[in-house]
């Protein structure tokens, strides 16, 4: 079970959402020395990739964001309905998969969320059904009334697990929440401004005020291992999708804090491209800064460029592996003698991408 222990603070909540049926999962080990993660999930789609992620027997999951697909199309007549009654049905639907109640039978998950199920395609701060979302969220995930997350906005998260000398720090953001409007693209489908380009504004916000005050916290308390979940890409720049790129002013906010806080034992998971690859900056920092996406458990790209007859290569001045558009998953192997973490992104039955990160 995940429990934000960035705070203990103990509140009462109102349960509102019997409908949902939640989806415990194994209690987290105290030690971890295998982590495997991944994002978008179709709960309407084959989900045996949940078998080749329980075969790899790692300590627990990191379910990036996009778990379910439960946003309404705007044109929907259930667009406007307060009951989000198509997040309802696909978390149920989830709930009922075997195999991946199978799954969490075998392994602790630790969710957080992206857009689709969040509720609205790239939404941010102004969705007027994010409170009801969050409560479905909590509920979905077994989160028990004791979390931090029923009392303040948002589902941001932390948990650190192992001693010193083994204690691998997992932060949860939650780009969703607090984000303000996204500069729409000026040339639509173009390649590099696809959706949207980069705000000249310094006014707007990806995280919001106090989760930025809450992510230094993180950053400055003691750990051996980081890892930062983005959802959205952070260190990506050759496409006009959502990511940090879109908002230059808040991921320079972002390299800074790493610099400043001299978190050389970062790595950074994102997800949501429907593709994965690594990426990496060693012009920010004494140290390199790291990324891994993985994305999409089993909704993949190779299924649109197929359709599209789509064989563009994506510009990335900053990726060090081909993109894989394959369904995919990651897997992290931690060495704490040598101080080692050993990434692979797995694409079942195609090539494998690995990576070793001295942290």
């Amino acid at each position: 079970m995940w429990i934000d222990d960035s705070s203990k603070t103990k509140v009462s909540l109102e349960r509102n959402d019997a409908e949902i049926i939640s989806m415990p999962s194994k209690a987290l080990p105290e030690f971890i020395t295998r982590l495997s993660f991944g994002s978008c999930l179709s709960e309407k789609k084959d989900q045996s990739i949940w078998n080749n992620i329980a075969a790899e027997k790692p300590d627990a999951f990191i379910f990036m964001g996009d778990n379910v697909y439960g946003d309404a199309y705007y044109k929907d007549p259930i667009f406007d309905d307060p009951n989000m009654p198509k997040m309802q049905a696909a978390y149920q639907e989830l709930a009922q998969s075997r195999q991946f109640k199978k799954f969490r039978d075998q392994v602790p998950v630790i969710p957080t969320w992206d857009d689709h199920d969040y509720g609205l395609n790239d939404g941010g701060a102004s969705y007027k059904f994010k409170e009801k979302s969050k409560n479905l969220f909590l509920k979905a995930w077994d989160i028990p009334p004791g979390d931090v997350r029923y009392q303040r906005q948002g589902i941001y998260a932390s948990k650190t697990l192992g001693q010193k000398g083994q204690r691998i720090q997992i932060i949860m953001l939650d780009t969703r929440s607090f984000r303000t409007e996204l500069t729409p693209t000026d040339q639509y489908n173009a390649p590099g401004k696809e959706r949207y380009i980069p705000s000249t504004s310094e006014k707007g916000t990806l995280l919001g005020l106090e989760q930025w005050s809450w992510l230094k916290e993180q950053l400055e308390k003691p750990a051996d291992l980081r890892i930062l979940v983005s959802t959205i890409q952070v260190i990506a720049d050759g496409h006009g999708w959502e990511a940090w790129r879109t908002m230059p002013y808040e991921r320079n906010k972002l390299y800074k804090l790493i610099k400043d806080t001299n978190v050389e034992n970062l790595i950074i998971l994102s997800g949501d491209r429907h593709a994965g690859a690594f990426y990496e900056r060693e012009d920010l920092a004494p140290f390199k800064i790291h990324e891994v996406t993985s994305s999409s458990l089993n909704l993949p790209g190779s299924y649109w460029r197929s359709k599209n007859n789509d064989t563009s290569i994506e510009s990335g001045p900053y990726r060090t592996t081909p993109m894989q558009y394959e369904p995919n998953y990651g897997l992290m192997d931690i060495d704490w003698n040598s101080r080692i973490a050993h990434v692979s992104l797995v694409s079942p039955g195609n090539k494998t991408f690995d990576k070793e990160i001295s942290f």
